[in-house]
């Protein structure tokens, strides 16, 4: 499959909307890179969730974003400068019945985690090139 895309699209990116999500570890400072499905949201912004696939811990990529806010994402081939806000609690119910609209039962992973699960809306700031 790279050699169709070239290395720019992950294979879960063609069931469902992929990207590579661009941080900095909270702890090391060092650049992490993590693949996620995410949910695209008008106009242009993304929501991804801290699923971790029903795991009993937060992903640490979503502490890397609580830390530091401001992040890059590459979407098919291109990156986009982003900067992520946690859904508030105020809007969980609304954002929950977006994603299950595109993910059927994701929910899921939040009951049998026993926790909350962290969901981010990623704004762009910044389109940059392909490549």
């Amino acid at each position: 499959m790279k050699v169709v895309t070239r290395g720019r699209v992950p294979l879960s990116g063609l069931l469902v909307p992929s990207l590579v999500l661009h941080t900095v570890g909270a702890r090391t400072g060092l650049p992490r890179d993590t693949t996620l499905m995410y949910c695209p949201e008008p106009p242009g912004r993304m929501l991804i969730v801290g699923s971790n696939f029903a795991g009993p811990n937060h992903p640490a990529w979503t502490s890397n974003l609580l830390a530091d806010p401001a992040a890059a994402v590459t979407v098919r081939g291109r990156r986009i400068e982003v900067r992520a806000q946690l859904v508030g609690d105020d809007e969980r119910e609304e954002v929950w019945a977006k994603l299950e609209a595109n993910w059927p039962g994701y929910r899921g992973y939040e009951r049998s985690s026993g926790r909350v699960l962290r969901i981010f809306r990623l704004t762009p700031t910044r389109i940059g090139r392909r490549g």
